[in-house]
């Protein structure tokens, strides 16, 4: 069967400010499509994938028609969900209906049936969990002509009703999946991180687990019980699909599982590994604090790793402690030290907005980064996405936006009830400002400059600062 998997256009200024875009977009590679491409492509069906991100909504549809698909697949998140109901429509009606539309991604997954809902008949069916096997299954049924009752893992119409079938276990043997399909990107040198948080391009993603065991209240997983815990893949499958990446010309990669250290033998093999098969690339993971120590790092280090996300979010212990992070100030403060003593850049993310959390205490977390001193720092707005435990339980502490468009960490969806909306943004502007414009910082970078790449990065971080320093309000978001 002939199936289109599609990510709807937008453009940077649909999630970032216009003023700091440049410095803050980036195009990551969508690896759950391009994983259910894989499963689709090896039970012989025939995929096309077709990114927004690097198309007008025109010149998607376009592709779409001409390729004449008998089942498109479109992912959405929160945010997007009004451009994947909108491309939904239009596919349909330029195909003159004769195609089955599914939906999947973070947004459906979360409220499942009220897609459809939703989205009347431009949506024929949800997948309410992991997509691979479900996208299969209802690929197989349509092809021979069947229904789609018994498919674990989606929702679905059936003439005016709306069909709910049980959940799928989720996929514990993830070495069975065949690697995600990446010559389908055509252009790898698109797919770019955030500048300043790359070295070498092209860049690859890769996932050698799934899932999470922590309890982090603003955190979205299929799982809420985390009952799964977390799915490993093998060391031996995760240094083959290393292999593969730089085999097709990758040379650089994400790792972007939750924390790369939940196991920390199998961390130290995965790093012990790299270095003994001699893979040539450099890489960037994300780890908890108090997952890591000075030996584990510098395995890192020594295997071409050269920076590490420490999910920092806040510099106080009550704020922490609401967030269910499970970390500590100084558990913060000993592995950001340790990664940069041992050679490793740290980027460490924080958050405003925390339930409970005061203006007062948000000046405190600036103060504490500032302190901290990591190579790169964010600041973000909670934002409780559909599906998380603080969505779940809104009541006890805050209001939340009614526009979809706002959740994004740029947004402010959430307002805690000891907080308003522009105290929020304007902790966003004051950190950026007293961060990134420390002398001390700035002369750093200065004297980091390697490459022509330095330099333009360099340029755009500039221009967002000094948009910091000459507009107030810079982070909120232009309603259309």
């Amino acid at each position: 069967m002939k199936c289109a998997l599609l990510i709807p256009s937008w453009v940077p200024e649909d999630i970032f400010s216009s003023k700091t875009a440049s410095s803050q977009i980036n195009y990551w590679q969508p690896l759950g499509t391009l994983y259910v491409a894989a499963v689709l492509r090896e039970a012989g069906h025939e995929v096309i994938f077709l990114n927004g991100a690097f198309l007008t909504h025109e010149e998607l549809l376009g592709r779409v028609t001409a390729f004449r698909p008998e089942f498109i697949g479109i992912y959405s998140t929160t945010f997007g969900w009004s451009k994947a109901k909108k491309t939904a429509a239009d596919c349909r009606q330029a195909l003159k209906g004769h195609v089955f539309i599914c939906s999947g991604g973070p947004y459906p997954i979360a409220v499942r049936e009220r897609c459809l809902q939703d989205a009347g008949e431009c949506i024929d069916a949800v997948v309410t969990g992991e997509g691979e096997f479900p996208a299969l299954e209802m690929v197989e049924r349509l092809q021979a002509g069947k229904g789609l009752d018994g498919i674990r893992g989606i929702a679905y119409r059936q003439g005016k009703d709306i069909i709910i079938n049980p959940p799928r276990p989720l996929i514990t043997d993830l070495d069975s999946l065949p690697f995600p399909a990446r010559d389908l990107l055509g252009d790898a040198m698109l797919y770019i991180p955030p500048p300043a948080t790359y070295k070498r391009k092209p860049v690859a993603v890769l996932m050698t687990s799934r899932g999470c065991n922590r309890q982090c209240i603003y955190c979205f997983q299929i799982d809420k019980t985390r009952k799964s815990g977390i799915r490993y893949r093998s060391v031996e499958s995760v240094l083959d699909e290393i292999e593969h990446c730089i085999s097709r010309g990758y040379r650089e990669i994400k790792f972007i599982d939750d924390t790369l250290a939940a196991d920390y033998d199998r961390a130290m093999r995965i790093a012990r590994g790299i270095k003994e098969r001699n893979l040539d690339f450099t890489w960037f993971a994300s780890a908890c604090v108090n997952q890591v120590d000075k030996p584990l790092l510098q395995a890192f280090r020594d295997a071409g790793c050269w920076a590490i996300l420490f999910g920092a979010e806040s510099g106080v212990q009550k704020n922490l402690n609401t967030i269910r992070k499970g970390t500590t100030p100084e558990q913060i403060r000993k592995a950001v030290k340790a990664a940069q003593e041992v050679g490793i850049r740290v980027s460490t993310p924080f958050m405003f907005g925390i339930p409970g959390e005061t203006f007062e205490e948000g000046l405190q977390t600036i103060d504490f980064a500032v302190d901290l001193n990591p190579d790169i720092a964010n600041f973000h707005a909670i934002t409780p996405f559909p599906g998380t435990y603080l969505y779940d339980n809104l009541d006890k502490y805050g209001i939340i936006s009614e526009d979809l468009a706002d959740f994004t960490y740029q947004g402010a969806a959430f307002i805690p009830h000891t907080m308003t909306r522009e105290e929020i943004l304007t902790l966003r502007q004051i950190a950026f400002r007293k961060f990134y414009s420390r002398p001390s910082f700035i002369l750093k970078r200065i004297l980091e400059l390697r490459s022509l790449h330095d330099v333009a990065v360099a340029a755009k971080s500039m221009r967002s600062l000094f948009w910091l320093f000459v507009k107030s309000g810079v982070f909120k978001r232009q309603k259309k």
